[in-house]
C-alpha cells in the first residue's frame, strides 16, 4: 500500500511544506505562516485537521493555506473508505466548513 503524500502548513505540529496563496499568485512562506499563527489570524493544523474530520471521516491526504478576499481558508483533501475524495474549505481562523465538494 502506497502511503499518502501529505502536503501540510502547521507550524504547530512541525510540518513546515508550504503550497498556498493560489487564489491570489503569491505564496505563503513560513515566517508569514509562523506570524499569523502567533497573532491568532489562523488555527494550527492540528485543529483544522481535527474538525475536517468530524465533518468528513478518512486519511488526509492533502492540506494547503490560501489566502482569499483578504481572509485565509484551508483547503482539506481526505480519501474516504470508499475511495472518494472529498475537499473540504475550511475557514482558517475559525475551522468553520465554507465548502465541500467531492469526487
Amino acid at each position: 500500500m502506497q502511503k499518502p503524500r501529505l502536503t501540510a502548513i502547521a507550524v504547530s505540529v512541525g510540518l513546515l511544506s508550504v503550497t498556498g496563496g493560489a487564489i491570489a499568485g503569491d505564496r505563503l512562506d513560513h515566517d508569514e505562516i509562523k506570524q499569523l499563527r502567533e497573532a491568532g489570524q489562523i488555527l494550527p493544523m492540528g485543529e483544522v485537521m481535527a474538525s475536517a474530520q468530524t465533518v468528513q471521516p478518512g486519511q488526509l491526504v492533502e492540506a494547503e493555506l490560501e489566502r482569499e478576499d483578504g481572509g485565509y481558508l484551508y483547503e482539506v483533501k481526505i480519501l474516504a473508505a470508499d475511495g472518494t475524495v472529498h475537499k473540504l474549505y475550511l475557514d482558517a481562523a475559525t475551522g468553520e466548513v465554507i465548502k465541500r465538494k467531492e469526487k
